[in-house]
């Protein structure tokens, strides 16, 4: 318990609790929930469906992080006086969107949840570079942690608890309500702590575009860093994109998925990544990916002893713990990894870069997962899935060797 307080109370730490929940409050009011006020509007199933297409800004947000890694608003430093401008334009977006109506303006409904979706994504933007920026060395697991539990608490404020709220208030008044939770977050960034380091932001836009690729590739290996980045959570990420139909597969009940999957899975998440950001601080980067992998890898092992048991409570609630805090360990420790490969003078583009590639490879792990189960079953899938696990595996002595508790990232003269 010492060791916690110690870790995650200083105040560099603590104010990314107050920025994740402000980076993941936007999510869910332009996906889950919005599209659960379209339905009660009953606006076609076809109009919902192309409404996916919003979140297209948080895939290419890389395109604009030069800007903001380039211009300093004239307030409140390089970082902060952008993350409260986006803060108060995503107050007004979603007060607007509130006072719309999804059923008969459904193209100004899209075009507001759009905007929410780029000043969301920019928003996050920074906040990765503030994180990256503020945080020491020994402070990056227990950073990226209490950033992944302020994001969960906050995807349950504006997806669950709206919801419930809708059943009780009008969603004009729902989202006015997360509007203004939205615009207190401005609060979180007024107290959060300029970076000790003062950086030369880049001289131009030319500069600010062109600097992080020629400072990330000019390494030794960059190419098969990339590659690491995609593939580190690959095992978990094939096991994960079935997690819901298999369990309903095994004849469990959608409320049992909900309260268990979601709701204990979302706790085991929290307390994985507080974990995981405590062992980062005392054995370092380097030896976490390495324990986390292999933890991540055999968790997956969970999911084949449901199969195989059937219909089992007491085993369905030890594999969703296991396969959640394993997982959250994992992403503690590689978030961190990924801030310490950033260069502070291009943090916002070198980041959205490589969550870029990360977030590619959690598309795509799950295209084929539903043939495989179709050809192997699953509980043969479950036990393959490890193999995801591998390619991430053998990259670690290159690029977080054992010995080394530090990041050791080759860099050029």
């Amino acid at each position: 318990m010492n060791n916690w307080i110690r870790v995650y109370g200083n105040r560099r730490v603590l104010s990314m609790l107050g920025l994740g929940f402000s980076s993941g409050l936007p999510l869910a009011l332009t996906g889950s929930t919005l599209q659960a006020w379209m339905t009660t509007e009953n606006v076609d199933l076809r109009i919902i469906g192309i409404f996916s297409l919003v979140g297209l800004p948080y895939t290419i947000k890389v395109l604009w992080a030069p800007f903001m890694d380039r211009f300093s608003p004239p307030w409140m430093g390089r970082r902060r006086g952008w993350i409260v401008i986006t803060q108060i334009l995503l107050a007004a977006g979603i007060m607007a969107i509130g006072l719309n109506s999804p059923s008969s303006l459904p193209w100004l409904t899209a075009f507001l949840a759009v905007m929410i979706a780029f000043c969301s994504a920019s928003q996050d933007i920074v906040v990765d570079a503030y994180r990256a920026d503020v945080l020491r060395e020994k402070e990056l697991g227990a950073g990226a942690a209490t950033t992944v539990v302020g994001y969960r608490i906050a995807l349950l404020v504006s997806g669950a608890l709206a919801m419930i709220l809708s059943d009780h208030l009008p969603w004009q008044t729902v989202y006015a309500l997360m509007a203004a939770i939205m615009l207190g977050n401005v609060l979180f960034t007024v107290m959060a702590p300029e970076p000790a380091e003062r950086v030369v932001p880049p001289g131009s836009i030319k500069e600010a575009v062109l600097g992080p690729l020629a400072a990330y590739f000019q390494r030794p290996g960059a190419v098969e860093m990339l590659a690491f980045v995609m593939v580190y959570k690959l095992g978990d990420a094939i096991a994960g994109a079935m997690t819901t139909p298999f369990l309903l597969d095994m004849g469990f009940t959608r409320t049992d998925v909900g309260t268990v999957n979601k709701g204990f899975g979302l706790f085991s998440t929290i307390f994985g990544t507080l974990a995981g950001g405590s062992i980062i601080a005392k054995i370092g980067i380097n030896r976490s990916l390495w324990i986390f992998a292999f933890l991540q890898a055999f968790s997956n092992l969970s999911f084949t002893a449901l199969a195989l048991t059937g219909k089992s409570y007491p085993v369905m609630v030890a594999a969703i713990g296991m396969e959640n805090i394993t997982g959250g360990m994992g992403t503690a420790a590689f978030i961190a990894f990924m801030m310490s490969l950033c260069d502070k003078r291009f943090t916002a583009t070198q980041y959205a870069l490589l969550t870029s590639f990360m977030a590619t490879t959690r598309i795509l792990a799950g295209v084929p997962t539903g043939f495989m189960v179709h050809s192997m079953g699953w509980a043969t899938f479950y036990a393959v899935s490890i193999l995801g696990a591998v390619p991430g595996i053998l990259l670690l002595p290159r690029f977080a060797p054992w010995r080394s508790p530090a990041v050791s990232v080759p860099r050029t003269p």
